[in-house]
């Protein structure tokens, strides 16, 4: 299985030094493989809007050189700028905004007052790791969450960053909540959201290659669409007969092959759901 790859939406760090902040002008389309690249050399934070990513690594770990290999292979050009060292919590928590999914689901920070008016509270410290609700990936799978029957499933997340979606399956009723990532931020990050959330039913494991004979009537996979078509059969395989599979991570353009892998896999195509030009897709095992 090939490394679960997790973007960064916003710049979250935990210490005091100081900050290159990189300026690349770039469409949606290129700025998701940046972020995997760039996170591969050591950029630890991102800030994605339309043309233009923003890119972040400690000062003392930058090396010019290793990024303008990097970057000459899109023929992208950057800007470099220098943060000085700042309390970059106090910084993350003037940024940070409640997100709310309809009557659904509302998501928010510890420091946020609770919401009135939602069917689902889920509190998170993002960290390093994807997965706030304000991405359209993510608010568009909980939009998706809302239509299944949740009621003592056992779940399959499969690349948890927050373990956003995990709680959320936990709060609809899962029973069992897998919640995997090879990123150590993010499992560190998702135990302690687990823990604020008072999850009961979750276990979240690092792994570098998912080997399981275990099937699940439920799996989320909010990665990218790389990583999703290259373990398509495996997630394929894990589920049930009936099982239900919601693929995200994807652009729009992304949907026309994904649909196609899964309909020569059995795969059923019920929605698909549009935000931003992000789309989550939801397929059914059902024959066909």
């Amino acid at each position: 299985m090939a490394p679960i790859y997790r973007g960064h939406s916003l710049l979250v760090t935990l210490t005091m030094c100081n900050y290159c902040e990189l300026s690349i002008p770039s469409a949606k389309s290129l700025q998701e493989v940046l972020i995997a690249e760039l996170s591969a050399i050591g950029f630890d934070g991102f800030e994605e809007s339309a043309g233009l990513l923003k890119a972040y690594i400690p000062e003392a770990d930058f090396i010019e050189e290793e990024l303008n290999i990097l970057l000459n292979k899109y023929d992208v050009k950057y800007s470099k700028s220098v943060i000085k060292k700042q309390n970059w919590n106090k910084l993350w928590e003037s940024n940070f905004k409640p997100v709310q999914v309809a009557d659904f689901v509302g998501v928010r920070a510890a420091f946020h007052p609770p919401f009135t008016g939602v069917a689902h509270e889920i509190i998170i410290t993002p960290k390093m790791s994807f997965g706030t609700g304000h991405h359209a990936t993510t608010y568009s799978v909980m939009q998706l969450m809302r239509e299944l029957d949740f009621r003592g499933a056992s779940v399959f997340d499969f690349g948890t960053g927050t373990g956003i979606l995990s709680i959320l399956a936990e709060k609809l009723g899962a029973s069992r909540v897998w919640a995997v990532d090879n990123d150590d931020w993010c499992i560190e990050n998702a135990s302690e959201n687990s823990l604020i959330n008072h999850c009961k039913y979750i276990d979240i494991q690092k792994v570098d290659t998912v080997n399981t004979t275990e099937k699940f009537q439920i799996i989320l996979a909010n990665i990218n669409k790389n990583i999703i078509m290259d373990n398509i059969h495996f997630l394929k395989q894990s589920l049930i007969e009936g099982g239900q599979l919601i693929l995200s991570g994807l652009l729009k353009e992304d949907e026309a092959d994904i649909r196609a892998t899964c309909l020569l896999l059995g795969l059923a195509h019920k929605t698909t759901v549009e935000r931003n030009g992000w789309i989550a897709c939801w397929f059914g095992s059902e024959n066909l």
